[in-house]
């Protein structure tokens, strides 16, 4: 029986199934669609659309940089369980998922899911992702990803096994020891504060001025008897500590020794001392679940389901 394109995508449908799993699953079957389910949940190759509803908050970031210190990938795949995250299988794959993206351009994650998987050309990415779920027995899911090319040199950071991933760029006229070290800290730095821009030229001017209507009114509630000048110069106060707060190059450095020391200042002091042009540009932070609903799970119910207890 001859297999068309239809019967493949209702069978991919019903079971979530790769493409070239389904078509030889009918093959297999002689276009038999209940027949073609059967082979597929026998196969292990049906899990993937019965999983794909569970929670999946868990997982790493990994990042990919390119042998020039050009190109950085950052990205973060999710699984069920910190047991999954730290499987060997489920690192190694991550790591080829970050190396297929800094090797590439992708606009979106539908457009890296569809792409052929540089392992394995015959499948899409999104095949070999139900692959790798049915072969893991749980949900997993490629969250989002950041790709940075830049002239200058790109580093980054890993926390805790990939709980945190940061890419830091810089402008730099040399890339030696001493600048991989400064971006190191300066991406340990974010990893640690969470900043939220490069510097406060980022910092939208509409989110400025929606601040200070706020700390306007805070302040003419603490001081009501207080004149404009003495308000406005409160809310001024306000504004910059908090954009200290938000911005890396205007926060604290956390290795500052005086703990005074900005990042900018920082950056500055290890550029003079090597005697190069060196200027951070931008940053990537992903924090593994950031934003996620988790299941509420103990840890000793954890370790019976994966003992298929």
């Amino acid at each position: 029986m001859a297999i068309t394109a239809s019967m493949v995508k209702e069978l991919r449908e019903m079971t979530g199934a790769g493409m070239m799993d389904c078509k030889k699953a009918l093959s297999a079957t002689d276009g038999d669609m209940d027949k073609a389910v059967e082979f597929l949940r026998e196969n292990g190759l049906a899990k993937a659309e019965k999983k794909a509803g569970r929670i999946a908050a868990e997982g790493i970031v990994t990042t990919n940089i390119s042998a020039d210190g050009k190109v950085a990938a950052i990205v973060e795949v999710n699984s069920e369980t910190d047991f999954v995250a730290k499987n060997e299988t489920f690192r190694n794959y991550v790591a080829d998922v970050a190396a297929q993206i800094a090797a590439n351009d992708y606009a979106d994650i539908e457009a890296f899911l569809a792409a052929p998987w540089a392992k394995d050309t015959s499948k899409t990415v999104k095949e070999e992702l139900a692959s790798m779920v049915a072969t893991i027995g749980e949900n997993m899911n490629i969250r989002r990803f950041a790709k940075i090319s830049t002239d200058g040199v790109v580093a980054s950071y890993i926390h805790a096994g990939g709980k945190i991933g940061v890419i830091v760029e810089a402008a730099a006229s040399e890339n030696n020891a001493a600048v991989q070290e400064c971006l190191k800290n300066v991406a340990m730095q974010v990893a640690a504060l969470n900043a939220k821009y490069t510097s406060d030229a980022e910092v939208d001017q509409e989110y400025i001025e929606h601040e200070k209507e706020i700390l306007k009114v805070q302040a003419k509630n603490e001081k009501p008897d207080a004149n404009d000048k003495i308000i406005d110069g409160m809310v001024m106060g306000r504004i910059k500590k908090q954009l200290k707060e938000i911005c890396l190059l205007d926060q604290v450095y956390v290795k500052a020794e005086d703990g005074k020391q900005s990042v900018g200042k920082y950056v500055e002091s290890v550029a003079k001392a090597n005697g190069i042009d060196l200027t951070i540009k931008s940053f990537v932070r992903f924090e593994t679940g950031e934003g996620l609903e988790k299941k509420e799970e103990n840890f000793a119910e954890e370790v019976a389901k994966q003992m298929g207890m």
